[in-house]
């Protein structure tokens, strides 16, 4: 049985994997950034491998010219949907795109690949100034017993951009978002001081998966006892969420994770915020193998529907 088949075969909660991978337009650098090399055909192999329900994408290409008449075989459709198939086989995923950037031979943006009916989708232009195009993509996804809210994100490279673009995705999800509903928000953030995980946490009740993945080891388990005794016994934090302010979840303490450059990770650029869902487990997908393909390395959650 496949670990996808297990997630379905599960007799309690709903339980899921969630990717999210900034792709790089399906080109990297090669010989000291002198060639460029297409990775597409191996980026969708990779991603089947990964055998997730929902893939949280950036930088994907819906159109390139110039990379049409530069690579062999470069795919005929849009990324997204060439990502969606299994060779010639029929889609395992739907699909959505959204647009951020265009140019004069193309144009590219986020997109979500679904095992699940996609029921809506919107993208809404966040771009801070002409010079850097940026979106946020949401999808409302229809999950076994519940609609699930996916947000794909890809924040620009000032810091002041990226607070005003939190600012208005926490604005969105206030206004149009039931306060109980599932939601997911993934993609690269840029966001290496970890400046805006506070006010996504506060103002939404979020936690990123590596926060809330369950602790490993005697230590983090020990670390992680005290926290959450020190919360529950009459900290700010915990005095406020007892009186219904704030999410009832403890101050964050564990790191996010370090994916660029994939090479050698140092940088926490990419995360994964979740309500509704408790963490199985969380990975960065390191190596040769993946640093070959993006300049970001992919993160990876397992999942299980919360309640």
């Amino acid at each position: 049985m496949s670990p996808r088949a297990a997630r379905r075969a599960a007799p309690r909660a709903l339980q899921l994997r969630v990717a999210t991978y900034n792709i790089h337009k399906g080109v990297t650098r090669e010989l000291f950034g002198l060639r460029h090399v297409s990775r597409i055909h191996e980026l969708r192999a990779r991603l089947h491998e990964l055998d997730a329900d929902l893939v949280f994408l950036q930088e994907v290409q819906g159109r390139h010219e110039r990379h049409a008449t530069r690579f062999p075989h470069w795919p005929k459709e849009s990324q997204h949907e060439f990502l969606a198939g299994e060779g010639g086989r029929r889609n395992p995923f739907e699909t959505a795109y959204g647009r951020n950037a265009s140019y004069m031979h193309g144009h590219h943006g986020n997109a979500l690949l679904s095992r699940f009916p996609i029921l809506r989708r919107e993208n809404r232009d966040v771009s801070d100034h002409a010079l850097e195009k940026r979106g946020i993509l949401h999808c409302v996804v229809r999950m076994p017993g519940q609609d699930l809210h996916c947000f794909v994100v890809h924040l620009g490279l000032l810091a002041a951009s990226r607070t005003r673009q939190t600012a208005l995705l926490v604005d969105w999800i206030e206004r149009e978002i039931p306060r109980e509903a599932p939601v997911i928000i993934a993609g690269d953030f840029n966001d290496w001081r970890n400046r805006l995980s506070d006010t996504l946490y506060q103002r939404l009740g979020v936690r990123e998966v590596f926060d809330a993945r369950p602790p490993s080891g005697v230590r983090q388990q020990v670390v992680h006892f005290v926290r959450d005794r020190l919360f529950d016994a009459g900290s700010p934090e915990g005095s406020r969420a007892r009186r219904g302010a704030v999410a009832a979840s403890p101050p964050r303490r564990v790191r996010t994770a370090r994916t660029f450059p994939a090479l050698v990770p140092w940088l926490r650029m990419d995360r994964i915020y979740l309500r509704g869902f408790e963490v199985r487990d969380a990975q960065v997908l390191r190596g040769p193998e993946w640093a070959r393909l993006s300049d970001h390395s992919p993160l990876v959650a397992d999942l299980r529907a919360a309640g």
